[in-house]
């Protein structure tokens, strides 16, 4: 039975708490689960937030990934074309199969796992700088960032003295205040970097993602810089703020550091709990309807564009618990960070290896560590579609 429909709302960005989605964001999913939303273009779409709709509408082959059907819900300089070649999350089956195939054998539990002693050796090795530097650091510039950046570059057999290009770069591709001309800047300058790295490994392969997709022969060498280029930028951008506000939310929580502290096995629970908590993916997934769905109580008509809002789904209280708390005890299974169903982060075993080792391996070595400015000075990633922090001064 279907509901009447409320007008549209805009997105609501506006944060009090750093930590918090936005208030209004939570007002609304109180209120219904699935609801109107007014797209900056003048359309009209859905705003999904409470956490079953979300999981359905992502595990759901009538609702498209693909990026020429989508709509920004705030915005941004972009245009909806499909996918580049290589770009597999902005594709449906069988194109987005195709891709992801390659990958799987790349990311297994077994082999993230085999990654783990070389990721606790170059973490020791961030945090020994830091500590030869001597207080004030920038722990998103001395470690947050660097960290996964030189993990996905070993990863990928991308050359890790191009970081401070490609970083740069990335960032302002997930950006919403860019121009169209700088977007169009920071892709072709990703695309050459990529293809470069292509065509050395071509000469010269290694043992890495890169070298394996030229092997395998069946990518051209388009597509498979157009996959690294995915995997660059996801592979670093998302575990390095979730590294960097992780910790900030510690910090300012100290019962729950705390916690940690007394019994360092929870740190995998932790790890999951952060990522619901903080949930730093804003503005999305986007998913189009190629059909009229029945959902919640609503008509979602054949065209209809939907954001699913993670921040509000992970923080849905018939689903979690004081769903607004931060308890590093709890059970955070079921949390929609990576995503859900085909399109569930390829690289998701790796980030949470990055983060375990990295909130441990920080807190051991800095046990007093605090933030070097008032708080109210931390620059926040507000305008950015991977929320986080600009920088974080520290103290110890």
């Amino acid at each position: 039975m279907t509901q009447t429909s409320p007008e549209p709302v805009a997105l609501p960005t506006v944060r009090s708490c750093p930590f918090d989605p936005p208030a209004e964001l939570i007002r609304l999913s109180t209120e219904m689960p699935l609801r109107p939303l007014a797209f900056p273009d003048g359309s009209v779409g859905w705003l999904a937030t409470g956490h079953a709709v979300v999981r359905t509408i992502l595990n759901d082959a009538r609702f498209s990934a693909r990026t020429e059907l989508l709509r920004m819900p705030v915005p941004y300089p972009w245009q909806a074309t499909p996918a580049p070649p290589g770009f597999f999350v902005g594709m449906d089956a069988p194109e987005h199969t195709r891709y992801r195939k390659l990958l799987t054998g790349q990311f297994t539990v077994r082999r993230m796992k085999q990654l783990t002693p070389h990721i606790e050796r170059i973490t020791e090795s961030f945090l020994d700088a830091m500590e030869e530097q001597g207080p004030p650091a920038d722990l998103v510039q001395d470690f947050a960032l660097p960290l996964p950046s030189l993990a996905i570059c070993e990863l990928l057999g991308v050359p890790y003295d191009a970081r401070d290009s490609f970083q740069r770069h990335a960032a302002t591709t997930v950006a919403t205040d860019g121009t169209p001309e700088q977007m169009m800047t920071a892709h072709a300058a990703l695309d050459e970097l990529m293809l470069q790295t292509v065509a050395g490994k071509r000469a010269t392969p290694g043992d890495d993602i890169i070298s394996g997709l030229v092997a395998d022969g069946g990518l051209t060498d388009t597509e498979i810089a157009g996959v690294g280029k995915l995997l660059l930028v996801a592979g670093h951008e998302t575990t390095a703020n979730m590294l960097s506000l992780g910790a900030y939310a510690l910090i300012s929580k100290p019962d729950q550091l705390a916690l940690l502290r007394e019994v360092p096995s929870r740190m995998d629970g932790a790890v999951e709990e952060l990522m619901r908590y903080l949930s730093i993916g804003q503005f999305g997934p986007l998913r189009a309807a190629l059909e009229d769905v029945e959902l919640a109580g609503q008509v979602v008509r054949k065209g209809d564009v939907v954001l699913t809002s993670i921040p509000a789904a992970n923080r849905d209280p018939e689903r979690f618990e004081h769903a607004h708390v931060l308890d590093v005890s709890r059970s955070a299974a079921g949390h929609l960070t990576f995503g859900h169903g085909i399109h569930q982060c390829v690289g998701q075993h790796l980030a949470r290896i990055e983060m375990r080792v990295g909130y441990s391996a920080l807190f051991r070595r800095f046990p007093d560590l605090r933030p070097a400015v008032p708080t109210e000075e931390l620059p926040l990633r507000s305008e950015m579609f991977i929320y986080g922090m600009h920088r974080f001064p520290v103290t110890w």
